[in-house]
This record gives structure tokens, C-alpha cells and sequence, in this order.
């Protein structure tokens, strides 16, 4: 017969696994993922209609207001009897073309514009105060 073996001592039992983690960081990662997606989208097509940065497409015979540089004009729509500084009448517009030159019967002044795919030039005349 033999004798049983004697008990274990703390530093010779098995250590117990690890705790399993069910997928924690994936998800993290996933969601991250979602967020920028998001963000991305809200950029592109939510935040300029918010800060007012689209691109005003007026018709012939309304005024708008022309502001900012030759390189990045900022185009809002206005009153033509408003008096604001830098106020035009569209004379003429002409879709899906950037050429100004198209203008240069029509008015003092030619402006292109996009936004998306929607292209189109504004022919201006200055609004006399």
C-alpha cells in the first residue's frame, strides 16, 4: 500500500487561468470605427448646410452679397434693396459649366461655384447704392 502523497503547498498549486475578456476591445474598436464614420459623414454633408458655407445657386434677377477673398468667395442671398456693401444682381446663370467666359456679355462680373456635382456660374452686375 502506499501513503498519500502530502497536500500542496500555496507556491505548488496551479495557477488559475485568466479571466476570458468577451470581446471588449473589439467592440471598442468597432465602435471607434462607427464614430469616425459618423463624424466623416457629418462633415461632409451636415456641417457646411450648419455653418452656411454651401454655395448660394440664385436665379437670374435676385441679389446676393459676394464677401471673402478672389480665391474662396462667400456668396449669401440678399435683398436687392438692401444697400449691403458688395451687393449684385444676377443677370444670368448658366449650369453645369465653370466658364466664366460665358459671362462676358452679360454682366461686369462672373462667379463659378460647386458644390457636389451641382457646378454653375453666376453673371453679376453690381447693385448701385
Amino acid at each position: 500500500m502506499t501513503t498519500p502523497s502530502a497536500p500542496l503547498t500555496p507556491e505548488q498549486q496551479p495557477a488559475a487561468p485568466a479571466p476570458v475578456k468577451k470581446g471588449g476591445a473589439a467592440l471598442k474598436k468597432v465602435g471607434g470605427v462607427v464614430v469616425a464614420i459618423v463624424v466623416a459623414l457629418a462633415v461632409k454633408f451636415g456641417l457646411p448646410f450648419l455653418t452656411g458655407d454651401t454655395p448660394v445657386h440664385a436665379k437670374a434677377g435676385e441679389c446676393v452679397v459676394v464677401t471673402g477673398s478672389d480665391n474662396d468667395p462667400k456668396v449669401d442671398s440678399a435683398d436687392c434693396s438692401s444697400g449691403k456693401a458688395d451687393l449684385f444682381k444676377v443677370v444670368k446663370v448658366y449650369d453645369d459649366t465653370f466658364d466664366v467666359n460665358k459671362c462676358a456679355e452679360d454682366s461686369e462680373q462672373a462667379l463659378a461655384q460647386q458644390w457636389d456635382a451641382d457646378k454653375f456660374v453666376l453673371c453679376l452686375n453690381a447693385v448701385k447704392k
